[in-house]
């Protein structure tokens, strides 16, 4: 996943583009079941509502490969930093803990901060990547590793996609055990039954545009009933404060690191960005 954003981090990216309105408040957290997206009778009848899954692939399978891989390039210092994803208006980023959940919500601001990021951290590299592309969505998923000068941390992420082939939803894992959001550890893709990814159940992103629409009616029913819904749509209204206010609940960035990336040792290190979904603002 991408390694949280750390404090550095939200330094660079408030003075980049500015603090978003509201107050941190009390998000809902913890998990719940994905029974309010099942019980839908139909969740690709109403266009502007419907989930990610009523969309299908629109572009060439190697196009999804590709963006996925400009994405961690975007995180990779060897990179040339003005390529960047084909990202739509509102993007987000969301990676589970140990990472701060709500790690990126905007094209500009994940393209900017993210350029921070690498900026002040020329050794973060992500060497190792595997990036496939899948019929259903997420039409895009990876296992990487990022690399903070020399220690490894793996990250499991995925990509959901519009119809023009812009990335809309990113949801990263730390790629340890116990972590991943496949029930059956043999399915290494997420195609089995079992998954649980926030970007399934989240309505509006299957419509043509696939943007988070926070005013959508059912958007606003599901989160009514859903916890980690209500959780997302609170951070977006307050954005920062909630990523600081995360990172406190985490215990800080060693104990993050510790848990993330299997690193016992985080707390020796200045631990920098950590990767995708946390990791790379990172899981």
């Amino acid at each position: 996943m991408h390694l949280a954003r750390l404090v550095s981090w939200l330094a660079a990216a408030s003075a980049l583009v500015g603090c978003t309105s509201g107050s941190a408040g009390d998000p809902a957290s913890g998990p719940t079941s994905d029974a309010a997206a099942e019980a839908a009778p139909d969740p690709c009848a109403d266009s502007a509502g419907a989930l990610a899954g009523c969309l299908t692939p629109k572009r060439p399978a190697a196009e999804y490969v590709q963006q996925a891989e400009l994405y961690f390039d975007t995180l990779d210092a060897r990179a040339d930093p003005a390529k960047v994803p084909n990202y739509s208006l509102d993007v987000v980023r969301w990676e589970w803990p140990p990472w701060l959940k709500l790690t990126g919500y905007g094209r500009d601001l994940l393209v900017q901060s993210d350029r921070a990021l690498t900026a002040r951290d020329p050794t973060t590299t992500v060497p190792v990547r595997d990036c496939r592309a899948f019929s259903t969505q997420p039409f895009a998923r990876c296992r990487v590793e990022f690399d903070y000068a020399g220690k490894r941390c793996p990250i499991y992420e995925e990509f959901f996609f519009n119809d023009a082939g812009e990335t809309t939803f990113i949801e990263a894992w730390s790629d340890m055990p116990g972590s991943l959001p496949m029930s059956d550890a043999s399915d290494l893709w997420g195609e089995g039954p079992g998954v649980h990814r926030l970007g399934s159940k989240v309505p509006t992103l299957g419509s043509p545009g696939g943007d988070l629409d926070t005013s959508n009616a059912t958007l606003l029913a599901a989160a009514a009933s859903d916890a980690e819904i209500a959780d997302l749509l609170a951070r977006t209204k307050s954005f920062f404060p909630s990523l600081a206010s995360e990172l406190n609940d985490r215990g800080g960035e060693a104990a993050m690191y510790a848990v993330g990336c299997g690193w016992p040792d985080a707390g020796a290190t200045d631990g920098g960005d950590a990767g995708d979904g946390g990791a790379d603002g990172a899981p």
